[in-house]
């Protein structure tokens, strides 16, 4: 699979374009935080049709550029069901000023996970991943072994959990679950910071001693 990466906007949040392989000419973005004339050029530059956008949560940081992206490309956009409302009204969930502003957008389509996807001839498992956020979910590429984590799991690190909704408990149970269901190989691709593996974490992030 061919996977390109895009951090984005002042949280230096990762918006990903992914696609079966460098040849294909249909792709997904799940994430597109900000900077949408950059992802729009990236489109355009890779000669790929978008064929479906995919947000694992809400917070402005990962849907900022959502609404001129889908305009401009027409594709749609699927987000989690349980935050589909705040989609719906960004600037009302921004937490402090100084970001945005950002336009909201009605999802076409909500996920809630144990759905199966096949978008851009890929076959894309939904998991519910929720404890960063209520509605969160994971894009599983399980074909590839790739996994779209959000802000579930990072390189040596876990997602927050002290904004509205947060839940630690909660999130660790979800990081177990994509633990306890895909191999060590599996690539995870972060919301921030870089690229890892769920082997790598699993015996290096200080976060996950119990399950080293």
């Amino acid at each position: 699979m061919d996977v390109a990466m895009f951090t984005v906007g002042p949280v230096q949040e990762n918006c990903y374009l992914l696609r079966t392989d460098t040849d294909a000419t249909a792709a997904v973005m799940v994430d597109p935080g900000e900077e949408p004339d950059k992802l729009l050029a990236a489109i355009e530059s890779m000669g790929v049709t978008l064929e479906a956008i995919l947000l694992t949560h809400t917070h402005f940081d990962h849907v900022g550029a959502v609404a001129p992206l889908a305009r401009a490309t027409g594709a749609p956009v699927y987000c989690p069901e349980l935050e589909r409302h705040v989609l719906a009204d960004i600037m009302s969930y921004v937490p402090s000023a100084g970001f945005g502003p950002f336009e909201s957008w009605e999802a076409e389509q909500t996920v809630k996970g144990a759905e199966r996807l096949s978008l851009a001839g890929l076959e894309i498992d939904v998991l519910f991943t929720p404890g960063h956020s209520p509605g969160h979910v994971t894009y599983a590429f399980g074909d590839h072994a790739v996994l779209a984590s959000g802000d579930v799991l990072f390189e040596s690190s876990v997602g927050r959990t002290d904004l509205p909704g947060g839940d630690h408990d909660v999130l660790m149970a979800s990081i177990a679950t994509l633990l306890d269901a895909y191999p060590a190989e599996t690539t995870v691709l972060p919301g921030h910071m870089g690229t890892t593996t769920l082997g790598r974490e699993r015996a290096t992030n200080p976060f996950l001693t119990s399950y080293a």
